[in-house]
């Protein structure tokens, strides 16, 4: 059974009594923009769009659709130019369309975020040979070796050059570079070919347990100290904690203290504040739901909600949140 079809079932059976009418919410029918149907935003996104038909557009007329588009970047220019109304983007290329860098040539001043969705975790590995602190720093110390941070122009070498460039790493220069995805990554680095490896995804990621159970002692995965943190982060109030529990990965007998980046909910400032606030509601009073949907949103909590946001958040998830007893910082309040 395809993630469609599983949304609109499981919506249908889970979803009961509709919610009381918002006096000022205004009927709408919204776009959901997503990424190609063969990765996570896609499902993620169909889960999301069904869930609000189900629940909103009975009583309050407040419909969403999802479609697929080219990703992260698209999507910032689908809301800009009002062919979307919501977007789901990476949170690094959030930043970039917050402070008009990177491939984004201007401050996209309307954007706005309305929860984190689920967390790109930083996993760095490298030959246990080379791990004599157990953190970051021994990657940062291999400059000449081979390494494999993802595929060409991926946002995963991108997350990796931006990590690295706050440890005054040039990856392009610093490193022999080995263009590939996660599995032949990994099987390059249990094959000797690289020293290093970065995936940065939901835990557990398929590649690195497959590692993990074949080359055993001979892999770590390293930790970022807080003061690691901080410079992986580089004031982008991006990155946070992520602990990757014991038992996570075949031979893991402690915890391992990375990071992450969320990936997130984006709309625009003009929505109404009404409508924001009950999808937000929404989501959140039925998170059984999206997890039942798809695996990634069990990283989904409130008190996660609000974590590495790079816009600000639309008042109508801020007041959300504020009901709900969450401390939201000065830079996610909207002017």
């Amino acid at each position: 059974m395809n993630y469609i079809t599983k949304a609109v079932l499981a919506a249908s059976v889970a979803v009961a009594a509709p919610m009381a009418q918002a006096q000022d919410a205004e009927p709408a029918s919204y776009i959901l923009a997503t990424a190609s149907t063969g990765g996570t935003y896609y499902p993620v996104g169909v889960a999301l769009s069904t869930l609000v038909k189900v629940k909103l557009e009975p009583s309050q007329k407040i419909g969403m659709s999802a479609i697929s588009s080219a990703g992260s970047g698209e999507n910032v220019r689908l809301i800009r130019e009002g062919e979307a109304q919501f977007g789901i983007l990476q949170g690094l290329f959030g930043y970039y369309a917050a402070t008009g860098t990177g491939p984004v040539d201007e401050p996209q001043e309307h954007l706005r975020s309305v929860s984190m969705l689920w967390q790109n975790v930083e996993q760095f590995v490298v030959a246990s040979d080379v791990a004599t602190t157990g953190t970051i720093e021994d990657m940062v110390a291999l400059k000449g070796e081979g390494m494999a941070l993802g595929r060409q122009n991926s946002g995963t070498i991108g997350s990796n050059r931006t990590i690295m460039a706050g440890f005054g790493v040039d990856i392009e220069t610093d490193y022999e570079l080995v263009f590939a995805g996660y599995g032949p990554s990994a099987e390059a680095l249990q094959n000797g070919q690289v020293k290093g490896i970065s995936t940065p995804a939901g835990v557990p990621t398929g590649a690195i347990s497959q590692l993990m159970a074949s080359a055993g002692d001979g892999v770590t995965m390293l930790d970022f100290t807080d003061e690691q943190l901080a410079m992986a982060d580089g004031d982008r109030g991006l990155w946070t904690r992520y602990v990757i529990p014991a038992g996570t990965y075949p031979g893991q007998t402690a915890d391992i203290n990375t990071i992450a980046q969320p990936n997130f909910l984006a709309t625009h400032a003009d929505l109404p504040e009404e409508n924001v606030y009950q999808i937000t509601k929404t989501i959140y009073e039925n998170l059984a739901f999206l997890q039942a949907i798809h695996p990634a949103t069990k990283a989904m909590a409130l008190e996660a909600a609000i974590a590495g946001l790079p816009v600000p958040l639309h008042p109508g998830a801020a007041r959300f949140y504020q009901e709900q007893g969450i401390e939201i910082p000065e830079r996610l309040i909207a002017n």
